[in-house]
């Protein structure tokens, strides 16, 4: 369930810069990814927890839960947009066979819930998840047909997110924090307007 944590991880993608539109958290080209959207993830989310027991799980809340959420959301729609460009179908089928595959090795339907709480995915975005797990196989099953180490493969895609996100122009809400290029993650900003360093590991 946490592959895609692992594969953001990896990627340094380009600098986030203040978002001009107010009623949005983040732009994408001509896309957006509305305050409402994210809001409603995190509210979705915090319910879920609350039929679950979470004392043992390390979760997110507060504004660190709106960073990631909001980066999730990002990175989903950049690799749909890779998708997109590199003529990368997606479909029906593939949807509904991996997440029976990724159910399966979670314990199946009984634990589902738990699984998605624990991993910090909110069920109505599960399939947005599955779907990014599924390009982002397609794309190292491709780059390794095409002569590319196995142990170059993360920098391979790393490389191809971050030109989509220069194409894209992606611009970030200031509320939420600034973007990171080291980490690759966003990070809180301070009264004053300034980054909160995050620590080296996540």
């Amino acid at each position: 369930m946490k592959k895609i944590l692992g594969l953001i991880a990896v990627i340094s993608l380009a600098t986030l810069t203040a978002c001009g539109q107010l009623n949005s958290a983040a732009t994408l080209g001509d896309q957006t990814i509305s305050q409402n959207e994210l809001q409603t993830t995190v509210d979705t989310l915090l319910k879920e927890r609350a039929t679950q027991d979470v004392s043992q799980m390390q979760l997110e809340s507060g504004a660190a839960l709106n960073r990631s959420q909001l980066r999730f959301l990002i990175i989903t729609k950049i690799f749909d947009e890779i998708a997109k460009e590199l003529k990368l179908e997606i479909t029906k089928s593939e949807l509904a066979t991996t997440r029976q595959s990724m159910i399966a090795q979670g314990g199946g339907e009984a634990t589902l819930a738990t699984n998605l709480v624990s991993a910090q995915i909110a069920s109505t975005n599960f399939d947005k998840y599955i779907r990014a797990i599924i390009i982002s196989d397609k794309l190292t099953a491709a780059l390794k047909q095409s002569g590319v180490a196995d142990a170059d493969v993360s920098a391979k895609i790393s490389q191809l997110v971050v030109a989509k996100t220069k194409e894209l122009k992606i611009k970030i809400n200031p509320r939420y924090g600034t973007w990171d290029d080291a980490s690759g993650d966003i990070l809180a900003t301070d009264s004053a307007g300034d980054a909160v360093k995050s620590p080296a590991t996540k």
